[in-house]
């Protein structure tokens, strides 16, 4: 396959967007190095591994955007099954619920199937209603009813979380009309749409870190984040709808206010889902929710504020443009 065949799907304005977020992660490589440099006496392992783990889950995600819209799908399918299963993983569960969990993983291709079929209609009530529905009834055949409200409450929330929140990110490449023109429309595509999301959903994490580290003192929530500060939450906000306005041109259709509005929205949207994702760890008694990505915790670390920004920019999106 030649270079041209694998990238020609891809619209330029993507290619570069790419192409910048290795730079970035080419520039805090080499910030580490001097900082383990200058300062020897401090431990830089833990800021070492969240940038090694950024170059591969940037490789990874850099992968499935350039082989196909069908690999992308797929690829974020498979994002949505190593949350769920982290989630089932971590959560208090009954013996008698272990069968009924074979049913949760099916709705995930089932899901992402309506998806790639741009089947809306199925696609935007097939969890909260149709699975809210069908999985008590594998519960009420076992007859078990000790638990039962708890459990089917917090398996329910899982999916909500892991495979419907997250399944807006892959309905961003399939919204009719997304297609690439070469005019004032979509210069950049559904990918254009995805890749801004991801950027500034994770943009704004790192932008929180940086700011309440260099001027956070008073904390926003100390009893579920204590980490949080107001400096982090006020100056990621403004960062992150700044870089929202300037990437807009090149990724989205959005006009300049949409696309303040956008960053907004991913800002805050990205910090409550955070927090909230903190509260659970809290409620178990955990640190991170797995190891799988070192430096960061699990994948429900990494994903947490996507949860949140994924539905929300899809349907202010889906709303003004398409």
């Amino acid at each position: 396959m030649t270079l041209d065949a694998l990238l020609g799907h891809l619209p330029v304005n993507v290619l570069w967007a790419l192409g910048g977020v290795f730079a970035a992660l080419a520039v805090a490589t080499v910030v580490n190095v001097l900082l383990r440099r200058l300062k020897p006496e401090r431990d830089w392992t833990e800021l070492g591994q969240r940038i090694a783990s950024w170059w591969v889950m940037a490789a990874v995600f850099t992968a499935a955007i350039l082989l196909s819209r069908v690999a992308s799908i797929a690829f974020l399918g498979f994002v949505s099954f190593l949350a769920l299963k982290e989630y089932l993983s971590i959560i208090p569960t009954r013996r008698a619920d272990r069968r009924v969990l074979l049913w949760a993983y099916l709705a995930i291709p089932i899901q992402y199937y309506w998806v790639a079929s741009e089947w809306y209609g199925m696609f935007i009530i097939f969890v909260p209603v149709y699975m809210f529905l069908f999985l008590p009834l594998p519960m009420l055949i076992i007859g078990q009813t000790e638990g039962f409200l708890r459990a089917i409450g917090t398996l329910h929330w899982g999916l909500m979380a892991t495979v419907f929140a997250l399944s807006h990110m892959a309905y961003l490449l399939v919204l009719p009309g997304s297609e690439v023109t070469k005019g004032d429309g979509m210069a950049a595509g559904g990918a254009g749409l995805l890749l801004y999301l991801v950027v500034l959903t994770q943009f704004n994490d790192v932008a929180q870190y940086v700011w309440g580290r260099l001027f956070g003192r008073s904390r926003v929530i100390p009893r579920i984040s204590p980490n949080k500060t107001w400096a982090g939450l006020i100056g990621g906000f403004v960062t992150t709808v700044l870089l929202a306005a300037a990437l807009a041109p090149y990724l989205t259709p959005f006009q300049p206010r949409d696309a303040y509005v956008a960053g907004a929205i991913i800002a805050a949207a990205g910090f409550v889902g955070d927090i909230t994702v903190s509260a659970l760890k809290r409620d178990l008694g955990i640190k991170d929710t797995g190891s799988l990505i070192p430096g960061h915790g699990g994948i429900l670390d990494r994903i947490d504020s996507l949860t949140y920004t994924a539905p929300l920019f899809f349907h202010f999106t889906r709303y003004f443009y398409f």
